[in-house]
């Protein structure tokens, strides 16, 4: 049985189908405690949980009805036997499955699991602005391919630059999808936009949570 606090369908608000309908699935707990955590309710015990099956994820998504499922958290990856689930959901093609993981998490053994399928990884490079950079896994940065995304969630310059450092170290651009990401209440995107003409920044996108410009920040569900 899984923890889930929240099921919910939507359009997805950022990642490569950003503005498509999702169906997500958030479930409690994450090993990681970010400063600019915009999903606090998720480890901080406010929330209720509900157990619920693989079969009942599953039959969930379907009734839904949409093409794409994000697993969000708190960190999925962190909940015992995700693979399970994991599993179920890469036996239909019909479905897009995205993983949203905090970057500490080694996915070596997942992707090799699941390769050529159906899962793909969005995963967040931590910076230090975050208080949690010492907690990435650089493994992951090795094994991800088109199929997956590197997410640099900024807040500041000394973010940015921690950022310019492991897309060029690790050619990061030639392996993967790499998003840019503002904390809204820290920095302005323009700025970033500067520094990526600035480093001529090919390849790498900005990246805006879309679900924020429609909705109040503190509205769940959505």
């Amino acid at each position: 049985m899984f923890n889930v606090i929240e099921t919910f369908v939507s359009i997805d608000g950022e990642g490569p189908t950003s503005g498509e309908l999702a169906t997500f699935i958030r479930f409690s707990s994450c090993n990681l405690k970010c400063i600019w955590c915009d999903t606090t309710y998720s480890w901080d015990g406010t929330a209720c949980i509900t157990k619920m099956s693989t079969k009942e994820i599953y039959e969930l998504i379907k009734k839904a009805g949409t093409k794409n499922v994000t697993l969000t958290g708190g960190e999925p990856l962190i909940q015992p036997n995700i693979e399970w689930l994991l599993d179920a959901l890469a036996e239909d093609e019909a479905l897009s499955i995205h993983v949203e993981s905090n970057g500490s998490i080694d996915i070596t053994g997942l992707k090799e699991r699941y390769k050529n399928s159906n899962i793909h990884f969005i995963l967040d490079y931590k910076c230090p602005t975050s208080k949690m950079s010492a907690q990435m896994c650089h493994q992951n940065l090795n094994v991800v391919d088109q199929q997956d995304i590197y997410k640099f969630v900024v807040a500041g310059y000394e973010d940015l630059h921690m950022a310019l450092s492991i897309i060029k170290s690790y050619h990061l651009t030639e392996k993967c999808r790499v998003y840019l990401s503002p904390v809204t209440e820290f920095i302005e995107p323009s700025k970033i936009v500067e520094f990526m003409k600035e480093h001529q920044l090919n390849d790498v996108r900005l990246q805006l949570q879309l679900h924020k410009y429609i909705w109040p920040k503190e509205m769940r569900g959505v």
